[in-house]
């Protein structure tokens, strides 16, 4: 029988990111089934520590992780502190690393410094490619709700979390009397999680989408694209693709479109399927403007859109996550295929970890 996997899941750093990738019920399934869990004490974290101890895990101060044993694997969802500059262990969180962002060498460096290695939970995957957890329904929900609110003139900065509830009473409290009720939009990867989520914002704010997806996308229509109020771009690629949106298509002067909100986020990667804008944007200015004058262009792409909706995201990204992180006890193909991505990307980008010997488990 193979060695029971043990967790230690750290706190978040950015100061915006609220979501855990486990929730306490199901941090309370893990234990009951052997596998020893750490939480790290996180005062910004949507369920309190408390209730992940009542669970049975153990609590470790803030940051402690990079004190914990070998043979832990570190959990959690967005970026890494910038130090240590040697990563050792196994991590598991969204990387977004290995199409070439951002950052992307530089973390694989320290993951080659110091022998560890990366799960990413983008590329927990099916034998087909399907993804297996994610949160793309919860960002493209917030990213079209948001999208709604700024073109209806009632997105106001710094932006909070709020329940699902709270964010649906305000989308159909926006249809009240408002002069842009007329809005039109369209939806790129309809038919995805994140597009899915897109569109349902969409309509419990009172629009009817126009859904597009991978086959609309071989010849796309520029004209049709830029006659709507509304580009919600919910479509993620591993390879790069004609863009759906350019320079040239923002100076159009046939141009409707007034708000693009970008769910994927993929900046200055050649995977960008709208590259118009050069950074993303935050909650504290999280709408720039590209185009000025009597038609106004703004962008909104926020990469952790699912943390404005934390609880509600948290619990259904955990669901998907704790069977697998079950299956780490046996070896799981789903978490060996995570690892070839690592030594995959590691490779191509010269940082020599594709020799490894770290296993995943």
């Amino acid at each position: 029988m193979s060695e029971m996997p043990r967790l230690w899941m750290r706190h978040e750093t950015r100061p915006t990111e609220q979501r855990a990738p486990i929730t306490p019920d199901d941090a309370r399934t893990l234990t009951e089934h052997g596998i020893e869990v750490t939480v790290e004490e996180s005062g910004q974290r949507v369920f309190p520590t408390v209730a992940y101890a009542a669970a049975g895990c153990r609590v470790a101060p803030r940051a402690d992780w990079v004190n914990c044993p070998e043979g832990y694997y570190v959990l959690g969802l967005k970026e890494l502190p910038s130090e240590p500059s040697a990563l050792r262990n196994r991590h598991i969180f969204f990387g977004h690393a290995y199409k070439g962002q951002v950052g992307a060498r530089r973390l694989l460096a320290r993951f080659a410094a110091g022998g560890g290695a990366l799960l990413d939970m983008e590329y927990l995957v099916d034998e087909d490619g399907r993804r297996l957890a994610a949160f793309g329904y919860w960002a493209g929900y917030a990213g079209a709700a948001l999208a709604v609110l700024h073109r209806r003139g009632l997105l106001a900065p710094p932006l909070s979390s709020f329940s699902k509830d709270e964010l649906d009473a305000g989308l159909r409290a926006s249809r009240r009397g408002n002069p842009a009720l007329g809005t039109t939009a369209v939806v790129i990867g309809a038919h995805g999680r994140a597009g899915r989520g897109a569109c349902d914002a969409l309509e419990t704010a009172g629009i009817d989408p126009t859904r597009w997806d991978s086959a609309d996308t071989e010849e796309l229509d520029h004209h049709a694209l830029i006659a709507h109020d509304i580009l919600v771009n919910a479509i993620g690629t591993v390879r790069p693709v004609h863009p759906f949106l350019t320079e040239a298509g923002l100076d159009d002067p046939a141009r409707r479109l007034s708000v693009l909100c970008d769910v994927t986020c993929d900046v200055a990667s050649e995977f960008n399927a709208v590259p118009v804008y050069d950074k993303a944007t935050d909650w504290e200015s999280p709408v720039v403007r590209l185009r000025d004058g009597e038609r106004p262009l703004d962008v909104i792409a926020i990469d952790n859109l699912p943390s404005l909706i934390p609880a509600d995201a948290s619990r259904d990204f955990s669901a998907q996550l704790c069977p697998l992180l079950l299956s780490l006890r046996d070896g799981s193909p789903v978490w060996a295929r995570s690892l070839r991505a690592f030594r995959l990307a590691s490779s191509s980008m010269g940082s020599q970890v594709a020799g490894s010997t770290e296993t995943t488990r």
